[in-house]
């Protein structure tokens, strides 16, 4: 479970936020809501994310943020040699100069060197500084994991990188037998991670499957033809239409099921309506059907794997009955076994009706364009029974828009 988010000079945020999800340790026991940061451990975080805020206050930026790191981790070694890194960093002179700075924390092996994957766990984090000239392509500063083995409590480097791309790294993160050839290939926009990942190593390799498991509608890179590759991912996993057509009747989107055929260019999506004499195409479906299909893979992925789901805008398109069907989901253990999390921006205000404080981050902008982050749960004097709708729409809690 991902439990922590440190952004400084990304997009909008200028200076450092520090998103600390961890329950207060008198929160009441909600295991529907909270699970613990990892097996066994005392402290708890929400499943469930929702951030709230004025139009361009920067909410996305947080996800943009998360969705940054798991790509990084995960996919920096498929760019090209001295390629753009895809993110900016806040617009104004100073920090066009000044680096970026991204780092979370999460749970992990307590041993590393273990190929168990439900053996006991502890703290990790990691973090990368991006810097260079401005407008000019960006390059890996400085780089790092460590963690927190149980035995000692204290912190413990598993490798860290410099700017002129030196890897240090303990004998637990296993580069012996690895470290002549990541010198050979490890580029100034590519992390330790995902070039290590193609060599094959080990502990790399799990680290970069955990990073697979973020999940998200956030494009790190344009994309054309989404809908389409909607339809063909569809078309590849018959057991997902299955589990769509269980779900799309029983919460009323307007049809009975998903059926897909071959066409002349692929594979075509026909949907059956109830009272209609033949199937419909997605062209002729409402917009809120098409964004359904387009999260519902993300949000399944994430509850069958323990991922985390990471949704921009999801009540653009989705009725407000449905909202909080898709926030249960993640709060049944039986439909999420692995405690696995979804965080999503929202400018549905009654969605607060459905959250708990732990649940709910708010986005501000200040005069100067930069963008502050806080929780619910920071804002001092409230109380889990009060109306958290009524008091957000009245400004109580800031992050609302300023009219006139």
């Amino acid at each position: 479970m991902l439990y922590s988010l440190d952004i400084e000079n990304f997009y909008s945020i200028r200076e450092r936020q520090v998103i600390d999800l961890r329950a207060a340790g008198n929160a009441p026991d909600t295991p529907e809501r909270l699970a613990p940061i990892w097996a066994g451990a005392k402290e708890r975080a929400p499943k469930v994310v929702a951030i709230f805020g004025p139009n361009a206050s920067g909410k996305s930026t947080v996800l943009r943020a998360l969705s940054f790191v798991a790509w990084f981790v995960r996919d920096s070694f498929s760019i090209a040699p001295g390629a753009r890194l895809p993110y900016e960093r806040f617009n104004d002179a100073e920090s066009q100069a000044a680096p970026t700075r991204l780092s979370v924390s999460l749970a992990g092996l307590a041993d590393p060197e273990s190929d168990d994957p439900g053996g006991p766990q502890c703290r990790y984090t990691y973090e990368v500084t991006l810097g260079g000239t401005a407008g000019q392509a960006q390059e890996v500063l400085a780089e790092a994991m460590h963690y927190w083995p149980p035995e000692t409590g204290r912190k413990v480097r598993l490798f860290e990188r410099d700017r002129h791309g030196k890897v240090m790294a303990a004998s637990a993160f296993g580069l012996s037998g690895y470290r002549q050839a990541l010198e050979k290939v490890l580029r100034p926009n590519a992390s330790v991670i995902s070039t290590l990942a193609q060599l094959k190593h080990p502990f790399a390799t799990s680290i970069w499957q955990a990073a697979s498991l973020v999940i998200s509608n956030i494009l790190i890179e344009k994309q054309d033809g989404l809908e389409d590759q909607m339809v063909r991912h569809y078309a590849s996993n018959p057991a997902l239409v299955e589990a769509l057509n269980r779900e799309i009747e029983r919460i009323d989107l307007g049809i009975k099921a998903m059926r897909l055929e071959s066409g002349p260019n692929g594979p075509i999506a026909l949907f059956a309506h109830e009272g209609h004499d033949g199937p419909m195409p997605l062209v002729l479906e409402s917009h809120g059907t098409r964004m359904f299909l387009r999260i519902y893979p993300i949000i399944l992925q994430a509850l069958e794997t323990g991922g985390l789901a990471v949704i921009d805008e999801l009540d653009t398109a989705i009725h407000p009955l449905v909202l909080p069907e898709i926030l249960r989901w993640f709060h049944d253990p039986e439909r999420n076994p692995h405690d696995a999390q979804l965080w999503m921006t929202c400018h549905n205000a009654s969605l607060l009706e459905e959250l708990i404080k732990e649940e709910v981050l708010f986005c501000t902008k200040d005069r100067r364009g930069r963008t502050e982050v806080y929780t619910l749960r920071d804002i001092q004097s409230v109380r889990r029974d009060d109306n958290y709708y009524r008091k957000y729409l009245s400004g109580t809690y800031g992050a609302v828009p300023q009219i006139g």
